[in-house]
């Protein structure tokens, strides 16, 4: 089986989109197609198959044909519970997470993250440019569902606190910089279209 045929995709599209007025943010266009439709064309070829996160407009997701899965944990608890529902409903040994308003992610992102991930035998593979790891673009194994279950009943929801007690190797994409621009504001959409 290859590394891909073993990997679930996951896009996280389960937040409130706060800084772009409380809109829900993969469906926002850019260059007249919604974010989610730019994400899925770069993760869909790297896995074996997708789940959409979302807690909103889940209606519009299923559209995709790839199944939606809302958070178990209430309250939009942030990208934890969102990783929490996409492992939950796989079968798979990988789960590769990537979120849902970065339209320009590697078209490489798995291969890498899955070599140094079998290479530490880590936990979870994290992208990282410079000196910044980006949390969001993970390779994590599935075995650790029941570890984050108990992080997440415990109160926990900061994914740096969670990360910590796990065995990660960041793996540095300072090459590919430019594909982990996440669009977070109206004002960073419009710039992203000007650079079309």
């Amino acid at each position: 089986m290859s590394a891909a045929n073993d990997t679930t995709g996951l896009i996280l599209a389960g937040g409130q989109g706060r800084r772009m007025g409380g809109v829900d943010k993969g469906l926002q266009p850019l260059r007249d197609r919604p974010m989610v439709e730019w994400v899925l064309e770069r993760l869909q070829p790297q896995v074996a198959d997708v789940i959409i996160n979302a807690n909103q407009n889940r209606d519009l997701y299923a559209r995709y044909g790839h199944p939606v899965a809302g958070d178990e944990i209430g309250g939009f608890a942030g990208p934890l519970a969102g990783l929490h529902a996409g492992l939950k409903s796989t079968s798979r040994a990988f789960v590769l997470t990537v979120p849902c308003d970065s339209p320009f992610l590697p078209h490489d992102l798995h291969a890498r993250l899955y070599a140094a991930s079998q290479a530490a035998d880590a936990d979870l593979a994290v992208a990282k440019t410079g000196d910044q790891a980006h949390p969001v673009f993970a390779l994590v194994r599935t075995r650790v569902l029941p570890h984050l279950e108990a992080f997440l009943q415990g109160g926990g929801r900061k994914i740096d606190a969670w990360y910590a007690t796990l065995k990660v190797v960041e793996v540095p994409f300072d090459d590919e910089a430019d594909a982990f621009s996440n669009i977070n504001t109206r004002d960073e959409l419009r710039a992203h279209e000007q650079r079309a």
